[in-house]
């Protein structure tokens, strides 16, 4: 199907021409001033997609909540889709892009996943001015006396450079003495959390000016407030809190805006997004990184009460082939048959499960057909569903788009229709720090308990005492295990977690808790996607 220009894809959406921002043919930036012309309407439903622990044979969630939306479109159900906008970090490293696969797609893909809108560069640009205004403000004379050892704003970039993890700025500065700086990758900031967050522009910059950057040598936080730079700053990021504009392969409307990690910030797109298109279509399918332990938990921790949403129901994506290496079988096996290994590795999607329970909010099952499934599998897991009391779908929107998504739409469709809500938050905002990260690790994760390294000790205790105790926790975690360990599939039991370090995003008012070996700056693998590309057309 060709794609449609982007001024009807607005008429689809209900989006005005005089709030439309034209970038190019197929995509656009939307005005927040049709905020005020859709104040008074109702709010549709909203429709989490999240998935099983994340395996390299593949989960689909993008892919599956593209195809819902287009299976939605099939049935005549006017919907809309929210989505995160994608990293070049992973677009040339391992993952490759974001806009889901095959015939559930977004478009125009190359240009969402490269360069898009700007977004990604504003948001870099304006982590880079912050730190750039420190050091000069040092370098000047220090009228704040900034300790520069106790710094704790980082440069960002948004790609993936191991090399920049420990670096040393102002070096042979016969001014200022030189010190040790770390970059971080873009999604993984503060700044890009606080986009997400933001309600509004005027909450953005009301967010942006509580971010802490540095102590004094008396130990008083340093905020951008008192760098007098929040007005620059949003300059930069003006343009960025629109959300953007673009299409399914399908011709169906998707905003696309935001994009933290879910292993390493709140994995979910702008509540900008979500609450404009809660006013503009009857319901909304958005998803949350990586699997139900990280994307969803922050979703339904942190996202939804800091915007005051309430779900409605929760699709949780699960593969065969993923689901048979939780039960042990090789990677390079899994064209294979094996009922034996699948039935070993359900135990991962029930841990999952079993996590969204603790929210009130209705789940369903959604199979996400890859060709080399066969129907015993397939029946093996659809009959487990049910056994366990699972709403069950088959999916096959990779390969035949909205056709292949009926059967879940009618279902997402019906589950919402019959099913009400009981949503509520794992944990209570007033709740102390280490006991709020206790929580989910046992209850989401299944740990048995939480290890803190004599830093993170010190950290808490000090964000506590400086008046956050009542912040949101936001865990960093490896995606590819419930453990902080990436070799341990399944659901292991009478497990860890270690917390070897905590920071304070105080303008997303968070607690970031790094466990394992989780970095804020990933690097490239042994054959990165970017030389992948060698060969393809430019």
């Amino acid at each position: 199907m060709a794609l449609e220009k982007i001024s009807e894809i607005a008429k689809k959406a209900g989006i005005g021409e005089d709030y439309l921002e034209p970038y190019g043919k197929y995509k656009a930036k939307i005005d927040l001033k049709i905020m005020d012309e859709l104040k008074d309407r109702p709010n549709g439903k909203l429709v989490l997609v999240s998935a099983i622990t994340p395996t390299k044979a593949g989960e689909g969630k993008t892919t599956t909540s593209i195809a819902l939306t287009e299976g939605f479109g099939k049935i005549g159900q006017e919907a809309l889709l929210c989505l995160r906008e994608p990293s070049l970090g992973p677009v040339f490293g391992l993952k490759g892009g974001a806009t889901g696969g095959g015939l559930a797609s977004i478009a125009p893909a190359e240009e969402i996943n490269l360069h898009f809108t700007g977004d990604m560069h504003a948001l870099t640009s304006s982590i880079n001015l912050i730190a750039a205004v420190i050091d000069n403000h040092i370098w000047q004379g220090n009228e704040l006396d900034i300790d520069p050892e106790r710094v704790v704003w980082h440069r960002a970039l948004d790609m993936n450079d191991r090399a920049l993890r420990h670096v040393k700025v102002s070096d042979q500065d016969k001014k200022v003495a030189p010190r040790d700086e770390s970059f971080l990758i873009t999604v993984a900031s503060e700044m890009m959390a606080i986009m997400c967050l933001a309600k509004d522009a005027e909450d953005f910059l009301a967010r942006v000016s509580r971010i802490i950057v540095a102590y004094s040598r008396e130990g008083k936080a340093i905020t951008v407030k008192d760098l007098r730079i929040t007005h620059a700053v949003m300059k930069l990021m003006k343009e960025a809190l629109k959300p953007n504009l673009v299409q399914t392969l399908e011709n169906n409307p998707v905003l696309v805006h935001g994009g933290p990690f879910a292993n390493i910030a709140h994995g979910c797109n702008s509540i900008i997004a979500t609450k404009m298109a809660l006013k503009l279509a009857p319901i909304v399918v958005t998803e949350a990184g990586f699997g139900a332990d990280l994307g969803a938990e922050k979703f339904l921790d942190i996202k939804c009460r800091e915007a005051g949403f309430t779900p409605d129901a929760v699709v949780m994506v699960a593969t065969i082939r993923a689901l048979k290496m939780h039960g042990g079988m090789a990677f390079e096996d899994l064209t294979n048959p094996n009922v034996e290994a699948l039935s070993k590795g359900v135990c991962n999607l029930k841990a999952h499960l079993d996590a969204i329970s603790n929210y009130g909010v209705p789940s369903i099952v959604a199979i996400n057909h890859f060709a080399s499934d066969s129907k015993e599998e397939v029946e093996f897991l659809r009959k487990w569903c049910e056994e366990q009391g699972y709403r069950v779908a088959f999916l096959d929107g990779f390969i035949k788009g909205g056709e292949g998504s009926i059967d879940l739409a009618r279902q997402v469709q019906e589950l919402l229709r019959t099913t009400k809500t009981n949503y509520h938050p794992l944990y209570p905002l007033n709740a102390p720090l280490k006991e709020k990260i206790e929580t989910i690790a046992k209850k989401i994760y299944g740990a048995k308990g939480v290890k803190y390294s004599e830093k993170a000790e010190k950290q808490l205790e000090e964000f506590a005492s400086r008046g956050f105790s009542d912040a949101y926790i936001c865990m960093a975690k490896t995606p590819q295990s419930l453990t902080d360990d990436p070799l341990v599939l399944g659901a292991p039991k009478d497990f860890y977690i270690t917390v070897r370090e905590a920071t304070l995003s105080a303008g997303a008012n968070f607690v970031v808790c790094l466990t394992g070996e989780v970095m804020t700056m990933p690097g490239l693998p042994k054959v990165p996607a970017a030389v992948k590309m060698e060969d393809m057309p430019w």
